[in-house]
């Protein structure tokens, strides 16, 4: 028996035993390395649900996450016990008509670990060890550490996001946001060419942070006149998941121009500014999850030609589940908090 952390409900977050998975012959047993709390898993533990992705069982949330191969399966090919490996935690089916157009994202038979978005639900990976398919492993024999590897994931969403903005190059882009997603967005930005990258947040800390990985200009949006924040930008991409980071997005967008929402939105009472969106001929597109991005943010990471450290703030013990999930909402104190496994 192993141990694993289960959320049964808003505020009630519980580590129990969990019973050993059966090893298939593509599968691959793992022992966690590091795994991040990102937005999704803090909303899942403060109110027992993500948008409309509502928790109906008890669930081990965790899908940005690392590991070091303990057992594979007989046709393993690809990974050997011992091997640290970056996780994928999209499980798309390769066989529905979003798969076969190369947007895996969209599968409609998606199975993303951590995630409450189908009954019974997908279980993730804050537990001591787990199971996977191979085909979710990226084996990494660079000197990088387990946790800058778990940052795969949220580095993918950065760059899926900005890879719905369309060609970056020469232009200037707001981010709305500065937690984990908003730097990650704003490293993305700098890979794809942009001249400028501005942030914005209601945090002085958030936005230090969004400083510190590549953003020419931090503002806090709660603290200058609306006049200031009209027009700034060719493209928007909100990624705090909230309606004030939206307005400011849609505020800061130069006609003609271009809104990425990333975040996830509160489930009811949203006033769509179809009119705004008309007159100032404005694309407004969603980017949700990641694709072929998850490979690209390994590639990024496992040659340095991005550097993650800065935002990683604490590790802790998987046994100090709740202090980690209470640290990781504190913006005042941590950017990405990660759970870690030392046995």
């Amino acid at each position: 028996m192993t141990l694993a952390c289960r959320i049964h409900g808003a505020r009630d977050l519980r580590l129990e035993a969990d019973d050993e998975a059966p090893l298939a012959p593509t599968d691959v047993e793992l022992r966690l390395g590091a795994a991040g709390i990102c937005g999704s898993d803090l909303h899942y533990y403060l109110h027992g649900r993500v948008g409309a992705f509502v928790i109906r069982e008890p669930l081990i949330p965790g899908h940005e996450a690392s590991g070091v191969v303990l057992r594979v399966g007989a046709a393993v090919t690809r990974v050997q016990p011992g091997m640290k490996v970056a996780i994928n935690p999209s499980h798309p089916c390769g066989q529905c008509d979003y798969c076969r157009v190369g947007r895996d994202n969209l599968c409609r038979n998606m199975r993303f670990l951590g995630s409450a978005s189908v009954y019974p639900h997908v279980q993730g990976m804050f537990r001591e060890r787990f199971v996977m398919g191979e085909r979710q492993l990226t084996p990494v024999h660079e000197d990088i550490s387990l946790g800058e590897l778990a940052c795969a994931e949220p580095l993918s969403i950065g760059l899926h996001g900005v890879n719905r903005a369309g060609p970056l190059l020469g232009k200037t882009v707001l981010v709305a946001g500065a937690g984990t997603i908003g730097c990650m967005t704003v490293i993305a930005a700098r890979l794809a060419g942009a001249a400028r990258v501005i942030v914005t947040d209601i945090a002085d800390r958030p936005l230090r942070m969004a400083t510190e990985v590549g953003a020419d200009e931090s503002i806090r949006s709660d603290q200058v006149a609306p006049a200031d924040l009209v027009e700034l930008a060719d493209v928007a991409i909100e990624a705090a998941g909230n309606l004030g980071a939206l307005q400011t997005c849609l505020s800061a967008t130069r006609r003609g121009g271009r809104i990425v929402q990333v975040g996830t939105l509160p489930a009811d009472d949203i006033a769509f500014p179809a009119n705004n969106i008309m007159a100032r001929e404005l694309d407004y597109v969603g980017a949700f999850r990641a694709g072929l991005e998850f490979d690209w943010a390994v590639s990024f990471l496992r040659t340095r030609r991005v550097d993650v450290r800065p935002l990683m703030s604490a590790q802790l013990p998987l046994e100090r589940a709740v202090e980690a999930f209470e640290l990781a909402a504190d913006r005042k104190r941590s950017t990405k908090v990660q759970l870690v496994c030392d046995s």
